[in-house]
């Protein structure tokens, strides 16, 4: 039994397409978040949203974030983009590519943000300009990332969006990362090649803003929205929930980021077009090489898309683990809780619905130890007392609670 969070060297893992992994290495982490805690200054006083909260993610691999509303995702997602409000307080260490993001000057952050990790936003329609074209929004989020030098050592290297970027040291690897010679993506790399492969001494160049458009153009298409010269002309509230939900995802991966953050995008939308969603991030996670941490409240969602899944609950990360591991074999009372609660062809009709007894103590009234405690069964005293640690109850399978853990010593 180990009582630390497990090292930096982590699985690399794909899919086969429907969300089994498949173990192909060992790599380190390409996101790594160590203790987060946020806090939030308010008239009342300090307000904690998330408590050490610590996880990591390998490349091409996705974690898939799973709790109630209010539970801490979505603030544990903004805080490693840096896009909480001035009262917020972050502390712990976010590393990105081996760099502290916390530490990072704006200026920087910004080229980090679209470039090195997107995110695709809950609501697509709070979260994109009614008054502005979707194919302007896309190319702007192009223009932002070409044309200005950048602080972190990936960027300074690049300086011009992956979807635009020159040729790399290696003599054998061309545009898009391909070996020389190989097939390029699509026409629009191909007219693109000329203009921006060159040795790195070379004059910066930027992109004009007929190119960003048709790589906006580019993107639509490669989200699969049909007759995209004509839909990049439309505005959001010309377009159904699930168009304007490719959108989102088109504007997230046309400057080829390293990392997704997905927050809940298939919220609001029906099953059909929920699994044309889903399907969309599948290919466009294998197409990019893309990580992702993909937050969700929906158990059955998480499952299909994710390769770790974590489970937050009142600002903790309480368990941690494969897929497999934490929906066959749930450690912590509170995902337990959870799978019960949740109806299956072997449900019987005619008895009620199992539930778990109490309700999520509130934000600005948390207990100084485990917040399940007073909804717990299975309590003991040290509960109520710190906040218990993240014990590995299983070669990579987490849990924060005192019980299970003296379960395995």
């Amino acid at each position: 039994m180990k009582s630390s969070f497990p090292s930096t060297t982590l699985f690399s893992a794909r899919t086969d397409g429907i969300g089994r992994a498949a173990t192909i290495g060992l790599v380190s982490p390409l996101l790594e978040v160590r203790n987060l805690t946020v806090e939030f200054v308010t008239t009342q006083g300090n307000v904690t949203a998330v408590r050490d909260v610590s996880f990591q993610i390998a490349p091409g691999e996705v974690l898939g974030l799973v709790g109630e509303s209010g539970s801490g995702k979505s603030v544990s997602a903004l805080a490693i983009l840096r896009l909480l409000p001035p009262q917020a307080r972050i502390h712990g260490n976010i590393q990105f590519r081996g760099e502290d993001l916390l530490t990072r000057p704006e200026p920087e952050m910004r080229h980090i943000r679209g470039a090195g990790i997107s995110m695709i936003f809950q609501e697509p329609m709070t979260a994109l300009n009614p008054v502005m074209r979707v194919g302007d929004q896309i190319a702007e989020a192009v223009l932002a990332h070409a044309g200005s030098a950048a602080g972190s050592k990936e960027l300074k290297q690049k300086q011009i969006p992956r979807g635009l970027k020159s040729a790399r040291d290696d003599k054998n690897i061309g545009l898009n990362g391909a070996p020389e010679g190989a097939p390029l993506q699509n026409e629009l790399d191909a007219g693109l090649k000329a203009r921006f492969t060159r040795t790195p001494n070379s004059p910066h160049e930027k992109v004009t803003k007929a190119e960003a458009w048709r790589l906006a153009v580019e993107a639509l298409r490669t989200v699969a929205i049909a007759d995209p010269d004509r839909r990049a002309r439309d505005y959001p509230h010309q377009l159904s929930g699930g168009q304007r939900q490719r959108v989102m995802i088109a504007m997230a991966v046309v400057n080829r980021p390293s990392l997704l953050i997905a927050d809940e995008p298939t919220t609001a939308l029906d099953v059909t077009i929920q699994a044309q969603v889903l399907d969309l991030l599948s290919e466009l996670r294998v197409k990019f090489s893309l990580a992702m941490l993909f937050i969700s409240h929906d158990l059955a969602v998480v499952s299909q898309v994710s390769h770790r899944i974590g489970v937050m609950y009142a600002g903790s990360l309480v368990e941690m683990g494969t897929a497999q591991e934490v929906f066959c074999r749930p450690a912590h009372p509170y995902t337990r809780g959870l799978l019960h609660s949740v109806p299956t062809l072997r449900t019987e009709r005619g008895q009620p619905l199992q539930t778990i007894e109490g309700t999520v103590p509130a934000i600005t009234g948390l207990p100084p130890g485990c917040a399940f405690e007073p909804r717990c069964s299975w309590r003991i005293a040290s509960c109520s007392i710190e906040l218990p640690p993240l014990v590995e109850v299983a070669p990579g399978h987490l849990a924060r609670c005192p019980v299970v853990s003296a379960e395995v010593r």
